[in-house]
């Protein structure tokens, strides 16, 4: 047990987050998104992308830096399950190798298990990218506007149900009482 990390070859991490939108590409280095996430400071491409979108840099510090804890053993077993495979290969449409796809979800697991085990057993955004391994991590543009729109329909699906009497306590047909 004590060659096993002697034998074991160093793991990749992302250097580079790849925005992908047919022929467009840009690039924002791990080592800004570290240097925000350490400092509230944005600076390169990604400090000139924040500033256009009038985006404050504090609050995507905070966002890297939100720490999901998850137990990794029973983490690890979700992800080889059937769901845990379908979870990863949608992600795997917005989130891939940039130079070969096809690794993705092998990727994606691995990254979510090295990221929990060097976090003990917290996961974050930054740990995530810190644990991608491979060079640079691919972001699909069309498809991450794809998904949001998707997670902001069922949002107001959910919000307009709560909203009415079938989704309050108040409105129980027959009850007799008022609010």
């Amino acid at each position: 047990m004590l060659l096993l990390p002697v034998l074991m070859p160093p793991a990749n991490a992302a250097e580079q987050v790849v925005f992908v939108t047919g022929a467009f590409r840009r690039s924002i280095p791990v080592a800004d998104l570290a240097h925000l996430a350490e400092t509230g400071e944005a600076r390169g491409l990604l400090g000139d992308v924040l500033r256009l979108g009038r985006q404050n840099p504090a609050e995507l510090a905070k966002l890297l830096n939100v720490q999901i804890r998850l137990p990794l053993v029973l983490t690890s077993r979700l992800l080889g399950t059937r769901i845990g495979e379908a979870a990863l290969s949608r992600v795997a449409r917005i989130v891939f190798p940039l130079k070969a796809p096809g690794v993705a979800v092998p990727a994606l697991r691995a990254a979510t298990i090295l990221g929990l085990e060097k976090g003990g057993g917290s996961l974050s955004p930054l740990g995530f990218l810190q644990a991608y391994p491979n060079r640079d991590l691919a972001v699909s543009l069309p498809e991450l506007k794809i998904a949001f729109n998707r997670l902001n329909s069922v949002t107001e699906v959910v919000r307009s149900f709560l909203e009415t009497d079938l989704g309050g306590q108040s409105g129980a047909a027959g009850s007799g009482t008022t609010p």
